[in-house]
């Protein structure tokens, strides 16, 4: 089993350098919002929503560097609002009705989801470009409705989701680095 499972992340991380300039633009792009003064909102569900977090942990902490904090936030966080809007609106608004709250033209949404389908991501990300937000989208399998509605897209062409959260991570550390990296060289 063990062997299967290396085999199946290797496959995800191998497809990764197909699309490393996508990559690449969405991180230079993203540490263009933080330059610019705008801030990133990152959501998703399940493991996503930890994918989340932890990404904009990394930036209000620090990744690798020490350095200031940076506007980061996981919609995923506050119980209040996401319980509030799940009662009131449904929990397909959870994630929008933050964007609109939350969101300004300049900022960036990232929208996290293994399948691509996650209705409440699709809604945040309508909300957003409404917002004339940045949209990127992380997806999985075959990149679901996401992958055509944001911006920037990528797509791990996979079926089992913990490898598609992997390659999700990867990149998120990636976008960590070439913004710190980034923020550092415009600063010299």
């Amino acid at each position: 089993m063990f062997n299967t499972v290396l085999k199946q992340h290797l496959d995800c991380f191998v497809q990764l350098e197909s699309q490393a300039s996508v990559i690449e633009l969405a991180g230079t792009g993203l540490a263009d919002t933080i330059q610019s003064g705008g801030k990133i909102l990152v959501c998703g569900n399940g493991g996503s929503a930890a994918d989340a977090q932890h990404f904009a942990a990394e930036l209000i902490g620090r990744f690798e560097q020490e350095r200031n904090a940076w506007p980061a936030l996981a919609l995923t966080t506050d119980t209040s609002i996401l319980t509030a809007i799940g009662n009131d609106y449904g929990f397909d608004d959870v994630f929008a009705r933050q964007v609109q709250g939350l969101g300004r033209a300049g900022d960036a949404l990232i929208g996290i989801s293994t399948s691509g389908n996650s209705e409440n991501v699709l809604r945040a990300v309508s909300m957003a470009k409404q917002k004339k937000m940045k949209t990127i989208g992380l997806a999985g399998r075959d990149g679901g409705d996401l992958h055509t509605q944001v911006d920037c897209s990528i797509v791990i062409d996979q079926n089992v989701t913990a490898r598609i959260q992997e390659a999700h991570i990867f990149i998120l550390h990636f976008w960590a680095l070439t913004i710190e990296q980034h923020m550092q060289s415009n600063l010299t």
